[in-house]
């Protein structure tokens, strides 16, 4: 073999092996031992203790309440302090029916935050009205068009004297009697032990919300408020 051929045979094999070094670049391969990512840890996926005492047991009330167990209930839908800009004035309650929220309209561009439930197709209630009064750990009466389509519940009828207040109530622990033009919508804002249904449409035209949420809310409005279904 002359030298050209061996010079020629080294550089093909040369090369060869740059050839296989660029195609390895175009590959996804293991990283080293050395070069092994840092495992990061998980977010703590438990509410922060001010979440948990704002969902706690109320043995004061006058039916006592259990604790919510709030890791049940989406996170969006916990009570907070938001930024919400609006012309409406400070008092006003705004029910967000798409997103599922409702807002107490408060100083310098702010509101109170919290999640509800709200009506199933073909009852909604939307427009401007006004929280007449509120009662605690009211009564409730079915209104006469419910009773037609659920029978049974005649027995809680005005006539009846209504079901009286406590756990099992579907008012809850607080209730505020929606009006418009002076009239009675039959629609009410009311606490509801039923968490899972929170941020879902399955009521009968009401705005449902967490028992400790409705008790919040109770002690924050003073009759006559403002009330906007948007």
């Amino acid at each position: 073999m002359t030298q050209e051929n061996l010079t020629r045979r080294r550089f093909a094999a040369g090369a060869a092996g740059l050839a296989g070094l660029a195609l390895a670049g175009c590959t996804t391969s293991a990283p080293s031992r050395r070069a092994a990512a840092v495992p990061v840890r998980p977010a703590d996926p438990r509410p922060s203790p001010t979440v948990v005492a704002a969902y706690g047991p109320m043995p004061n009330e006058q039916f006592p309440l259990p604790a919510i167990d709030i890791s049940k209930v989406p996170e969006r839908y916990w009570r907070q302090q938001v930024r919400y800009p609006t012309a409406e004035r400070p008092g006003t309650i705004i029910v967000d029916i798409d997103d599922f929220y409702l807002y107490l309209v408060q100083e310098g561009g702010m509101a109170m935050r919290y999640g509800v439930g709200l009506g199933r197709a073909g009852f909604e209630w939307s427009g401007r009205g006004t929280v007449a009064y509120k009662r605690k750990w009211p009564k409730w009466t079915p209104p006469d068009e419910m009773i037609e389509r659920q029978p049974e519940l005649e027995k809680w009828s005005v006539r009846n004297g209504g079901m009286p207040p406590g756990l099992q109530n579907p008012l809850g622990a607080r209730a505020l009697y929606i009006f418009q033009d002076g009239v009675d919508t039959l629609y009410r804002i009311h606490g509801s032990p039923e968490y899972w249904t929170i941020g879902k449409a399955v009521s009968s035209g009401c705005v449902r919300m967490l028992q400790q949420d409705v008790i919040d809310l109770y002690e924050r409005v003073p009759p006559p408020a403002p009330i906007i279904v948007t």
